[in-house]
């Protein structure tokens, strides 16, 4: 049995958002249903206008109207889908980790310190790394490169930051090891990690070339694994780093050319959005003995990378379940200071740096994307018994699943009803209906009655049930049968690429009228051909997921907006062109604090893909395009089946797109 979700006055808001609209309706409502508290870290509420709000520093006294800021940029010709990146969120989820690991270095007096290293990786956008990088400038934080172009991307962006750590993961040929070693010789901090056998023999290669005494690090392969979608990620079958045997070979490989020294840095990898602290703890005790074992045989180490792994909570459980985690930024700090320093101490070794690449927790807060709603398909819900059976009687025929449906239909009111037998009589008929249409022996009015009654009766079923405050098994299915289905300005292969692969949850919600009980339930489709374009899964704290979003009646001439938040890692890299949907406007803001200003400054705007841009990704000339459709228009101008014109506005229409959003504006 499925309890169904209920309003709980215990769910802090913002003190704003307190009042009651007439039917009983308040913000409050609104954060419980969407669970805007859970998954929002204090980065989100509601205002006095229902309107959701980014709150930059977790405090709601600074924040940030979304929906005004929409119809600003709206304003300015910039137009949804746009991804919204606050660059103040992004600084303070750095500090908190910071101020994290600051702490727990205090309360178990370690020794060491520590910096996160950002894998830009998990999103390679220049604006965002720069602000990423000024940021981290002040932190001691670095930055992580596993391929050739973003070893050379990070290199440039660091310019005049030689103390910024950078870690280099990932496959290395031997420009890419020489480029580091040359990089060692400007001063800066670069630390090649080796992956195979092989990358330690290139190390030492270029660095006898040069004369330099590199900071090498070293991937370890640990018999610990994480847990999730990314566990085989790690573990003695992981893609990368030595075995027990490979890494006691390293070190004597070292000592031969008299580079033990160089053995500065052990690392491993569990795996992405690790849920379990169990897991963590477990990993990195391991890795802090092999540390210690290391050491002993003369390596030079001084700096542990526990990799990366710190997960978030997409859907605000607090739990071990794929979208989510059992732990906080403060809990993840302490163990892995805990763990190492035991180890260390234990072995009476000094305490070693510490680094984690911890992407992201960094930067999922601070993306978020807000979609228009195009229009919505709904179902009949609105069928009446009397009428259907004058259609019978008009048509002269009674066949027996549409009398069955009128019997349901009129049983539903009836006291001590059993709602599951109904619903499932309803199912039998309204299938036996369709064979028979399917057979040529239901005409197609009976066949449109048929399913207005179905539907009627389905909509009904689920509202008796919420009148008592439980879905029984038999009914999980009703909520998605009954949903309607909104239609999105977005392509889900762009905007949330794990969504579609990997059924990744994002809270998503909408972003005004939240002072407004949402009376549809329905899912969202994309506007590519596709018919895996559609997000028909969200986030739900009382169970792993729910089948619908609840949404706002679409009201004539309104402009609907959605959002959908925590999109910071991976998805705009990961992001595809299906349907030549391309990337979307990005626009960076902060909170604006001078007087008699808005709340919001724009920082920066980053137009989205024109057509002709995506068309030139896949090798068309958007020139030639041009010049082949004017030939074709002055043939059919020749023909008189097009005049003038005609001609002349098709051609217009053709350029212009041309130059257009790939989106609908």
């Amino acid at each position: 049995m499925t309890r169904l979700a209920q309003p709980n006055a215990g769910e802090a808001v913002t003190p704003a958002d307190a009042d009651s609209t007439p039917d009983g309706w308040s913000a409050a409502d609104a954060l419980q249903l969407y669970g805007i508290p859970s998954w929002g870290g204090g980065y989100f509420g509601i205002n006095e206008l229902g309107h959701l709000v980014v709150q930059p520093e977790q405090d709601p006294g600074r924040q940030i109207d979304l929906h005004e800021l929409v119809e600003g940029l709206a304003e300015r010709d910039i137009g949804t889908p746009v991804m919204i990146r606050c660059t103040d969120v992004l600084r303070h989820r750095l500090r908190e980790i910071r101020k994290a690991f600051n702490n727990a270095i205090a309360d178990h007096s370690y020794k060491g310190n520590y910096s996160c290293i950002y894998p830009i990786k998990v999103n390679q956008q220049r604006h965002l790394c720069e602000d990423l990088r000024d940021a981290a400038a002040d932190l001691g934080f670095g930055f992580e490169a596993g391929s050739k172009p973003e070893l050379l991307a990070v290199m440039a962006l660091t310019e005049g930051l030689p103390e910024m750590p950078i870690v280099c993961n990932g496959f290395k040929d031997s420009e890419f090891i020489e480029t580091v070693i040359l990089a060692g010789k400007l001063g800066r901090h670069v630390i090649p990690v080796v992956e195979r056998f092989s990358d330690l023999e290139l190390i030492v290669k270029h660095a006898e070339a040069y004369g330099v005494r590199p900071r090498i690090g070293v991937r370890t392969k640990p018999s610990a694994k994480g847990v999730g979608r990314w566990e085989s990620s790690a573990g003695m079958r992981s893609k990368f780093g030595l075995t027990a045997t490979e890494l006691l070979r390293a070190v004597e490989f070292l000592k031969k050319h008299d580079m033990a020294d160089c053995l500065n840095m052990i690392h491993f990898h569990i795996g992405s959005q690790v849920g379990d602290i169990r897991r963590i703890k477990a990993a990195v005790n391991e890795l802090a003995h092999i540390y210690c074992e290391l050491t002993k045989l003369g390596a030079g180490l001084d700096t542990i990378d526990v990799g990366g792994g710190m997960g978030i909570d997409y859907d605000g459980s607090l739990s071990n379940s794929p979208s989510s985690v059992n732990y906080t930024v403060d809990e993840y700090a302490a163990d892995i200071v805990y763990r190492i320093k035991s180890a260390c101490e234990a072995n009476h070794i000094e305490h070693p740096r510490i680094f984690s690449e911890s992407g992201r927790a960094m930067v999922s807060h601070c993306s978020m994307l807000v979609f228009d709603v195009l229009g919505a398909s709904t179902f009949p819900t609105d069928a009446d018994a009397e009428s259907v059976k004058k259609l019978l009687e008009a048509e002269g025929e009674r066949p027996q699943p549409v009398l069955e449906l009128i019997d349901a239909y009129e049983a539903i009111e009836k006291p001590r009803v059993n709602l599951v037998e109904i619903y499932h009589d309803a199912v039998q008929a309204i299938d036996e209906a369709m064979n028979l249409f399917n057979l040529g022996y239901l005409s197609l009015p009976i066949r449109s009655a048929s399913e207005k009654l179905f539907w009627t009766i389905g909509k009904r079923v689920l509202d008796l049930a919420r009148e008592k405050g439980e879905l029984p098994d038999d009914l999980i299915d009703l909520p998605r049968r009954l949903s309607d289905i909104y239609y999105a300005n977005l392509s889900i292969f762009q905007t949330l690429p794990d969504h579609w692969a990997i059924d990744q949850l994002f809270p998503i919600c909408p972003i005004h009228k939240l002072d407004e009980e949402p009376t549809r339930r329905g899912i969202l489709a994309d506007i590519t051909c596709d018919s895996d374009g559609q997000i028909d899964k969200f986030i739900d704290r009382r169970e792993n997921s729910k089948p619908i979003l609840e949404l706002h009646k679409l009201e004539s001439g309104e402009t609907y907006y959605i959002g959908i938040f925590l999109l910071g890692a991976y998805q705009e890299v990961l992001g595809d062109l299906h349907n030549l949907y391309g990337d979307t406007h990005v626009v960076h803001v902060s909170f604006d604090e001078s007087e008699g200003a808005g709340d919001w400054n724009i920082d920066e705007v980053i137009e989205g893909d024109t057509v002709k841009e995506v068309l030139s990704y896949v090798q068309y000339d958007p020139e030639s395009l041009v010049k082949a459709m004017r030939r074709e228009v002055e043939r059919a101008v020749k023909n008189r089946t097009l005049s003038v014109r005609e001609a002349k506005n098709l051609l217009k229409f053709y350029s212009e797109g041309m130059e257009g959003y790939t989106y609908l504006e």
